[in-house]
């Protein structure tokens, strides 16, 4: 026993890169706060919805919101403990783009991803347009200036997180404790009182369209699950867990679960008890929030809270989608710099494209929240299907102990998930829909192309073959010069260095200069053969491009080594000519030659 301490004492301790501690990554806690908090804010409008939907039967067919959402939170646990399955199957993260992947086959795994892509974007956009209206409604002058409003929250998170993931969950962490506080305060003052405090704004008048029938009930059901958004981003975003990942984030999503299950109950337990319908000016939550607080600062408080973590419930995105684009780079289907990692660890690159597709999206839509929602949720109800359906094949694969109790459970989530998602798709294909069943192949045939892309480039290089042997020939170093100068000296300098043989090229329109410059060289004699290209034009490219052509005709190696001047401040550098530069250019686009360039760095 002393024996084996000893050797663990011995061995070498390498030091760790930043960010390679725990230190850069989430403790459960903060787990919650950076990818839980789309989930958590969407009870401010998956009751809602329900409502919306029920309130077509008559105001008597509100009573069902309580049973469609006992249905909901029933489903909420499967997908719980399903993504806790995912997570221990999959603790890299891609939450149904890595299951699909390995069980379903390339097809469907292109599908789980282009819909997760698609909702992650439209979770931030519709995030930031839900709440700068919440914000809007307290504050009137708002109204006109929503889009700028959400552009600028969108900024805020970016470069939040931009910095990294551990430091968007601290910044998250007081808003999604106070939403939590304030949700789970709304619904114990008021089931502690008899009736509502106070009633917030305007009568509507109900139009009875519908029966309260199986479909009608079905439509309910599926927009209500718009609360179950959010629940894949902890399966998605593991690996910025700290060690043991897996437990912490399987503690996270059942931290998660009971959470939302919670408040959506007992939100629905007083819609149901108070008969809460939909009124002009506020929404449910607000005219729950007045039911228990009243309308003093209580109220207004709470409706700030709400709008915060609406806004800052986009960052959940923000957590999940990068990971998601790096596993996608890791297979060849997007490019690979969406997985390149900074050392905090951030996928900048993934950050920045979510960023700018929430912009676009944004301003396309001119930050409407009603025209966002018909696109909303039909994606992430794709992936839980599809993950739910890739269990049941993994399952019935392995066979561990309980397989058939996994499988039955999986298989009874991914009926339910598939019938919300066709519910949702058929209800709401003319309102918008649509856009996302055009956008999806699209995405995955995006995907594909890349792939076949990154296939026929590895074919062409030759990975995973032994190459011919490498072989020696004339290396050649051909460098610009303008005139004798120390510029020039240490260009030559740097060559006599690299290559075997060295020739120094200078462009003159006029032969005056030419004659001088000749004459200059042969006092300085440096040992290195000046060829003089004669430029009537007094083009400087195309001359070199054309010499450098004819010497590698030859069949000699070329190497191009030009010279550059960078001054010491930033701000000079536009008075310095940007003719390597723009020879470079010409030189990587025309020819296979290396180019390479050699600063001289200025006092000044």
């Amino acid at each position: 026993m002393t024996f084996g301490l000893a050797r663990r004492e011995l061995r070498p301790r390498v030091p760790l890169r930043p960010g390679e501690g725990d230190k850069q990554h989430l403790t459960s806690i903060e787990g919650l706060a950076a990818l839980s908090l789309d989930a958590l804010s969407s009870v401010a409008y998956g009751p809602e919805a329900i409502v919306l939907v029920l309130i077509a039967a008559g105001s008597g067919a509100l009573s069902a919101t309580l049973p469609v959402t006992l249905v909901i939170a029933g489903l909420l646990a499967v997908l719980v403990v399903s993504y806790g399955q995912v997570i221990a199957v999959h603790p890299d993260g891609g939450g149904a783009y890595a299951v699909a992947k390995k069980d379903l086959g390339q097809g469907i795994s292109l599908l789980a991803a282009a819909s997760l892509v698609v909702d992650y974007v439209l979770t931030v956009a519709v995030s930031l347009a839900a709440g700068a209206a919440s914000l809007a409604s307290s504050y009137p002058s708002l109204a006109p200036h929503l889009l700028p409003v959400c552009l600028l929250g969108l900024a805020v998170l970016t470069a939040v997180n931009l910095r990294g993931v551990a430091e968007s969950a601290r910044v998250l962490m007081l808003p999604t404790a106070l939403f939590i506080a304030s949700v789970l305060g709304i619904i114990v003052f008021g089931l502690v009182r008899s009736h509502p405090v106070a009633v917030v704004g305007t009568p509507q008048p109900v139009h009875i369209t519908e029966s309260l029938g199986l479909l009608l009930l079905l439509k309910a059901f599926s927009a209500g699950c718009s609360s179950l958004t959010g629940v894949e981003a902890i399966a998605n975003g593991v690996p910025a867990f700290r060690n043991p990942r897996v437990r912490r984030a399987q503690r996270t999503e059942l931290m998660l679960g009971g959470l939302l299950g919670l408040m959506l109950v007992g939100l629905a337990v007083l819609i149901r008890r108070d008969h809460v319908a939909p009124r002009g000016d506020v929404t449910v939550l607000a005219q729950l929030t007045a039911g228990s607080f009243g309308t003093g600062w209580p109220y207004d408080a709470t409706n700030l809270v709400v709008t915060l973590a609406l806004a800052l419930a986009a960052n959940t995105s923000f957590g999940g989608l990068p990971v998601l684009m790096s596993l996608l780079a890791r297979d060849h289907r997007l490019p690979h710099l969406f997985g390149l990692r900074t050392e905090r660890p951030v996928y900048r690159w993934g950050v920045g494209a979510l960023a700018l597709l929430a912009a676009l999206l944004l301003i396309a839509v001119d930050a409407d929240t009603h025209r966002m929602l018909p696109l909303f949720a039909i994606g992430v109800f794709i992936g839980f299907t599809i993950s739910q359906i890739g269990l049941v094949r993994h399952w019935r694969g392995a066979r561990p102990r309980g397989w058939r109790q996994r499988a039955t459970l999986n298989g009874f989530g991914a009926v339910l998930t598939a019938i919300a998602a066709v519910v949702l798709l058929a209800d709401k294909f003319l309102a918008g829909a649509w856009v996302v069943v055009v956008t999806v192949p699209l995405l995955m045939l995006l995907f594909a192309r890349i792939q076949r892309y990154y296939t026929e480039v590895g074919k062409e290089l030759g990975l995973g073959e032994v190459p011919p042997p490498v072989r020696r020939t004339v290396s050649l170093v051909i460098v610009p010069v303008g005139e004798v100068s120390r510029l020039t000296q240490q260009a030559l300098t740097a060559a006599l260095n690299l290559g075997t043989a060295v020739v120094a090229v200078a462009v003159q329109g006029d032969p005056d200069k030419a004659r001088a410059l000749r004459e200059s060289w042969d006092r300085w004699n440096p040992g290195v053969r000046l060829d003089i290209v004669e430029s009537p034009h007094r083009s400087l490219v195309q001359p070199i491009v054309s010499y450098v052509e004819r010497e590698v005709a030859k069949g000699q190696h070329v190497s191009v080594l030009i010279p550059e001047v960078v001054p010491r401040h930033r701000r000079y550098q536009i008075l310095q000519n940007q003719r390597g530069l723009l020879l470079a250019s010409a030189l990587r686009a025309r020819t296979d030659v290396v180019v390479c360039t050699i600063p001289y760095r200025l006092s000044l």
